[in-house]
């Protein structure tokens, strides 16, 4: 039997990079050795992951899902996971140009060693606008752009993460993808892998994906074909061989309490967006947010016990030497003992130089009891809320149902014990959205200023105003939505930032932060895009498109560039995909892979928000606490709610 290139030891390329990292910037970050890392000698395994967040080192070390899979693997003696991540422009050009051995392939931060030579290359992706840094890390790697074109000594191309749930846009790159939470099916992919080298890699590449595929875990895209009719819309989605599933599920973990992870955090050698160590401590949300697709595609929601989460941020302080400690989810104050939880971790860590903090915070699920517990050593924040909507009827046709005598009870409670910041995050361009309702924004922010100057007795108040451009995305009540033109997002920004500025009395007293249009335009295409859609992304990353996350290398022209000429012929173009409406009989690119939520449901609400938006008063309640509203999650996927309370208490660490 042949020995396949895969098993062969790979040389470290780090010889050929180490002399030329004075030449970069920022060259620490492509060094590797952080605290925690892993490396296994190649031959002492079986299977060999190289994981990618593709995103710079400061975006990508810190990503909770990448640092969980790379543990996950890594516990597994016959398993190697190595990291690697997007290498700004600097270092590519060199790269490129290479030495006297031809051009240094992408390679592994851990032991720099090329990723061509492992058997997966796994991307998580949580953001769309990372397509053009997986093409540049496939060209660098030397592994064919399109999956059709590699062979079978080359890695198994795969995508993960919140993207995943529409990779139609990537399918023409992608050799397999993975809906919903990896912890569980990284370990049966692996055991795909292990199995089909055992016996001698039979049928090649085809066989492994075809094994991997009839699995019913992974979705692979080649053994789909997809028809289109003459109005451009799909026509069909159809498996191409026997035994591949109409449809593909996604994967739910349950008992995340077996799952404690990460229980080694890697810590970084140059600075990251995030410094702190971050415990999850529920997956999922059932609040209803209309727009909010990580709540729609994680249901149902499932907590970690309190005793789990104590253990989980005592182990991570004495591992990582971090000081801050984030305690994560969708929707942080809603975990069933958020109280016990917070007034635990203040008694056990008061005197010491470690600081709790939550995410943003929705406006009813904020007390100021857990606000101070999370800020008693002393470190106090400021304090970030998401109204989402700037008028209360835009609040109903989201569902999200805070009224405006709510945040401004909850901001003023917050002025009057000591705090003088706070963020209000909102979207412009939801559907029915008018400019009145924009405006709005400007009139809640000034009555909290007001507020604010009333409770505390003080000028200094602030509050700053965030606003995030909406993008419909897969498997929500808004999946059919027409998203607005950039240039109207423009205007009603403009009106807004004027109305705020000309305020004698509250506009010095207000920040205003934004994004153009533009982007959110390229991420709807990527979003709800189909198969048609891979080649824009693959035109744009030849005309230099790389860090379409980062706005100063975004280039709308290159992207409106790329669409004409990427779908010339096809009877599509971008307003097709992005500014117009769906009918509820539309294939959509999506249908065929599996979130748990009932389409009949999905639209039901969407006819109830455009009801809301005409005065009818409709709320969806969150079924945490309320009898079930059959989304199809539970039911589908074999899941149930997991809560509390448990009745346990976080206890003080006895000092040994």
């Amino acid at each position: 039997m042949t020995v396949a290139q895969s098993d062969l030891v790979p040389e470290s390329v780090f010889p050929r990079l180490e002399p030329r990292l004075a030449l970069v910037s920022k060259p620490i970050q492509y060094v590797g050795g952080e605290l925690n890392s892993t490396v296994k000698e190649w031959n002492d395994v079986e299977v060999r992951w190289a994981l990618m967040y593709p995103d710079a080192y400061e975006v990508g070390l810190p990503n909770q899902g990448v640092q969980i899979l790379y543990e996950v693997l890594n516990e597994r003696d016959w398993i190697a996971a190595e990291r690697t991540y997007a290498v700004w422009p600097d270092l590519e050009k060199i790269m490129r140009e290479g030495d006297e051995q031809g051009p240094i392939p992408q390679f592994t931060v851990d032991a720099h060693r090329p990723v061509r030579a492992f058997d997966v290359f796994g991307l998580s992706f949580s953001t769309e606008l990372g397509y053009t840094n997986m093409l540049n890390a496939l060209s660098l790697a030397q592994i064919p752009l399109h999956a059709v074109d590699r062979g079978d000594d080359d890695p198994i191309v795969l995508a993960g993460g919140h993207a995943a749930f529409n990779p139609e846009p990537i399918a023409d790159f992608l050799d397999a993808a993975v809906l919903g939470d990896g912890e569980e099916v990284v370990l049966k992919i692996s055991e795909v892998v292990r199995e089909w080298k055992q016996d001698g890699r039979p049928g090649g590449r085809d066989e492994l994906l075809r094994r991997l595929a009839v699995s019913g875990a992974v979705y692979v895209p080649k053994f789909y074909d997809v028809t289109y009719a003459a109005d451009g819309q799909i026509e069909a989605v159809v498996p191409n061989r026997p035994d591949i599933p109409w449809r593909v599920r996604k994967h739910t973990l349950m008992d995340l309490d077996a799952w404690p992870y990460p229980r080694n955090p890697l810590v970084p050698l140059a600075e990251t967006v995030h410094e702190r160590f971050s415990v999850e401590i529920f997956r999922g949300c059932t609040r209803g947010c209309r727009f909010c697709q990580a709540g729609m595609i994680t249901r149902p929601v499932r907590e970690r016990s309190i005793t789990t989460i104590g253990d989980m941020v005592e182990n991570g302080i004495r591992k990582s030497g971090f000081e801050e400690v984030g305690l994560l989810s969708l929707s942080s104050a809603d975990h069933t003992e958020i109280g016990d939880v917070a007034t635990g971790l203040a008694d056990r860590y008061e005197g010491s130089n470690v600081s709790l903090s939550l995410p943003s915070t929705r406006v009813d699920a904020f007390n100021i009891t857990l606000a101070n517990e999370f800020s008693r050593n002393g470190r106090r924040s400021g304090l970030t809320f998401a109204p989402e909507g700037g008028s209360e009827r835009m609040r109903k046709v989201i569902n999200k149902m805070v009224t405006e005598e709510d945040l401004i009870r909850t901001v003023g409670a917050a002025y009057s014990h000591g705090w003088r910041q706070v963020k209000l995050y909102f979207m412009c361009g939801l559907p029915t959205e008018t400019d009145e309702d924009v405006l709005q924004i400007a009139e809640l922010a000034k009555k909290v200023i007001a507020k604010g100057r009333e409770v505390s007795g003080r000028n200094d108040i602030r509050c700053t105003v965030s606003i995030g451009g909406f993008v419909p995305k897969p498997h929500t009540p808004f999946q059919w939505a027409s998203q607005l033109d950039h240039e109207t997002t423009d205007e009603r920004l403009q009106k807004l930032r004027d109305v705020v500025r000309s305020d004698k009395k509250f506009g010095r007293a207000i920040g205003f932060r934004y994004h153009d249009g533009k982007p959110g335009i390229v991420e709807g295409l990527l979003s709800r895009g189909d198969r048609r859609v891979g080649a824009i992304i693959e035109q744009v990353w030849r005309d230099g498109g790389r860090f379409d996350g980062w706005s100063e290398h975004f280039s709308y022209d290159r992207w409106v560039a790329a669409a004409e000429k990427g779908l010339a012929g096809t009877g599509v173009d971008l307003d097709w995909y992005t500014t117009r409406e769906r009918e509820y009989d539309e294939i959509l690119p999506w249908d065929h892979l599996d979130s748990g939520l009932d389409k009949d449901w999905l639209w039901a609400d969407w006819e109830d928000a455009l009801a809301a938006a005409d005065g009818e008063d409709i709320e969806v309640e969150d079924c945490r606490w309320t009898p079930c509203y059959d989304c199809g999650v539970c039911p589908e996927m074999n899941t149930e709610i997991q809560i509390g309370p448990t009745g346990r208490k976080l206890l003080p660490l006895s000092v040994v």
